[in-house]
C-alpha cells in the first residue's frame, strides 16, 4: 500500500509582491519522497491541490493520504476524493512533522478545552490496570473482540519493550452501554489517555485530531495515587498504554479496546 503524509497550510513566506503564500508539503514515512509547491492564497483549493498531487504521483497515485492539521483537512479530502485516494486523519505523521520541524515552521494546534463524555454513553465504574508487554497483543490478539484497534507501530514487540514489563492502562466496565461507547470511541479516535491534576482531578482522553474528552474525575486519595503510577509506568514504557472496555468484571467478554501512545 502506498501511504502518503500532506500538509497544506499559510507559509510562514510571502511572494516578491507580500502576498501570503500557501504550502503543500508531501513525503512518505521514508522520506524517499519529498514534494514541495506554493501558491498565492487566493489559488489555495481543492483544484489547486489536486493537480499538485497527480504532478506529485506521477503514474501511481497512493492509496492513502495521511493528514494531520484540522486546517489542511477539508481541502485535501476533496482532492482525495477528486482522485480516489483515502484520507486518513491521524496525528501520526511522523516523517511529516520531522519535515516540518526542520524547516523550522510550527507544529503547535490549537485544541478546545477538554468536553464531557456524553452522559448517555458513561459506563458503570473504572480502573486502573496493567498488563505485561509480553502478554499484552497475545491477550486481546486471539479473542472475538468487535472492536480491536492495535497498530504494528505500537505492539511492544516493535517498541523493543521487555516482556516483563508492565504496560498501564484502564478499564472501563460499561454495563449496557458497553458497546455503544466502544462504537463512540471508535469514531472519535482514541489517541491517549492522561491524568490531568486539578480541581477535581481527571482523566482526560486526546482523541482524533485535536478533540479532548472528560471521561472521569476524582478527588479520591487513593485514586490520584494510583493515577500517578499509571502515569509514572507510562514514561517507562515509552508511553504505550491501553484502554479497554468490557460490559462487566467476569472477563469473558470485550467490546473495544486501544492501544494508545501520546502524539502531538
Amino acid at each position: 500500500m502506498r501511504v502518503w503524509q500532506a500538509d497544506f497550510y499559510r507559509s510562514p513566506q510571502q511572494d516578491t509582491t507580500g502576498q501570503i503564500l500557501w504550502e503543500l508539503l508531501i513525503c512518505d514515512a521514508t522520506r524517499s519522497l519529498e514534494y514541495m509547491a506554493t501558491c498565492p492564497q487566493a489559488e489555495a483549493n481543492s483544484t489547486w491541490v489536486t493537480a499538485q498531487i497527480e504532478l506529485a504521483a506521477g503514474e501511481k497515485l497512493p492509496d492513502v493520504i495521511q493528514v494531520f492539521r484540522p486546517q489542511s483537512l477539508s481541502l485535501i479530502e476533496t482532492a482525495g476524493r477528486n482522485l480516489g485516494i483515502n484520507v486518513e486523519p491521524t496525528r501520526r505523521t511522523l516523517a511529516l512533522k520531522q519535515w516540518l520541524h526542520e524547516k523550522k515552521y510550527s507544529l503547535a494546534l490549537d485544541k478546545p478545552p477538554p468536553a464531557p463524555l456524553p452522559e448517555n454513553l458513561w459506563g458503570e465504574q473504572w480502573r486502573f490496570a496493567t498488563l505485561s508487554a509480553g502478554d499484552l497483543e497475545t491477550a486481546f490478539s486471539d479473542r472475538p473482540i468487535p472492536i480491536l484497534h492495535m497498530p504494528e507501530l505500537l505492539k511492544p514487540i516493535n517498541l523493543a519493550l521487555a516482556s516483563t514489563l508492565p504496560v498501564p492502562g484502564v478499564i472501563i466496565y460499561g454495563g449496557r452501554q458497553s458497546m455503544r461507547l466502544a462504537r463512540w470511541l471508535q469514531q472519535a479516535r482514541p489517541v491517549a489517555l492522561n491524568y490531568i491534576v486539578g480541581e477535581p482531578d481527571g482523566l482526560v482522553l486526546e482523541a482524533g485530531l485535536v478533540d479532548r474528552w472528560i471521561v472521569a474525575t476524582f478527588q479520591d486519595p487513593e485514586v490520584a495515587s494510583a493515577a500517578k503510577v499509571y502515569e509514572q509506568r507510562k514514561q517507562q514504557s515509552q508511553g504505550l498504554h491501553f484502554l479497554l472496555i468490557q460490559p462487566d468484571d467476569s472477563g469473558m467478554t470485550y467490546s473495544g479496546f486501544w492501544l494508545l501512545q501520546a502524539e502531538d
